[in-house]
């Protein structure tokens, strides 16, 4: 496609601890098997702060989802890099030559200031990338990509959706999407990533990621009505044209299968239901 037509990309990370860092940083001198040192660390973390989720400096990309976007917001196409093998320092590169062949359109995200970008920033120091473009030191603070408050590079959802950071959004992604009738969390939850990657299940966990991609984009187009640049009804068409999307594919991508099996459609408090409205009275009147 041109690139001239891709003006967003709505992406979604998933990763896993590196247990030879792992082994080496937090249990220096005992010579700790990668995945022992995982296992140990893993467990130190839910006895002292009730989750295992090792912090994102200690991990590595295995996964990233992207859906690209035109300017109307219609969905163009959404891949996963680097697939069927999944290194992360091509996961990475891919991620950040693909922003920059698209002519840096704007990042979507929910919570990506939060995890997924620093993660990406730290995996392109770990494996030798120039992303000059995202630092742009050479232009002002308030326009540099990395800025928490560019809108134009990045909308973090999350950030949006709690007045940057004002107040805790309980529920997280899978709160908003339920919101709006999709699926959501369904067999797997983000905590369950390090297991899946280390009993080998790379697919699975790609699978994974493209559907909180679907979530998050459809999250996106609701922030979009509720900032006046979408009206409802053409979110609503939207969402019906990407459905049509997912189900054209749905034969060759088990994930859109598994997506569209949980599929729901919003309730839409402003048509009153067929019983309770006058026959005169004009839909949605």
């Amino acid at each position: 496609m041109p690139t001239s037509n891709v003006r967003y990309l709505v992406f979604d990370v998933e990763s896993v601890a590196d247990g030879e860092l792992v082994s080496r940083l937090r249990y220096p001198g005992e010579s700790l098997p990668p995945g022992d040192a995982v296992r140990r660390y893993r467990d130190e973390l839910l006895e002292k702060y009730d989750s295992d989720f090792i912090p994102y400096t200690f991990q590595t990309p295995v996964s990233v989802a992207i859906a690209k976007l035109g300017a109307h917001y219609e969905l163009l196409d959404l891949v996963v890099l680097d697939e069927p093998q999944f290194r992360p320092h091509v996961i990475t590169e891919h991620f950040w030559r693909g922003w920059e062949k698209y002519r840096q359109p704007t990042l979507v995200s929910f919570n990506g200031r939060g995890f997924d970008l620093p993660l990406l920033e730290l995996a392109a120091f770990r494996f030798g990338l120039n992303v000059s473009g995202w630092f742009n030191l050479a232009g002002k603070t308030y326009d540099q990509p990395r800025n928490r408050y560019n809108l134009r590079a990045h909308i973090d959802l999350c950030e949006m959706l709690t007045n940057y950071g004002s107040t805790r959004f309980t529920g997280g992604l899978n709160l908003a999407a339920n919101l709006l009738g999709k699926p959501g969390k369904m067999d797997v939850q983000g905590d369950m990533v390090q297991d899946m990657y280390e009993a080998g299940q790379l697919a699975r966990i790609n699978d994974y990621c493209r559907c909180d991609v679907l979530d998050t984009y459809f999250v996106f187009l609701r922030t979009r009505v509720l900032v006046g640049q979408l009206g409802l009804d053409a979110e609503q068409a939207q969402i019906a044209k990407t459905k049509a999307w997912i189900e054209q594919r749905a034969d060759d991508v088990a994930a859109y299968r598994h997506y569209l099996d949980h599929w729901g459609d919003w309730s839409n408090p402003w048509i009153p239901d067929e019983e309770e409205s006058d026959p005169a009275d004009p839909p949605g009147a």
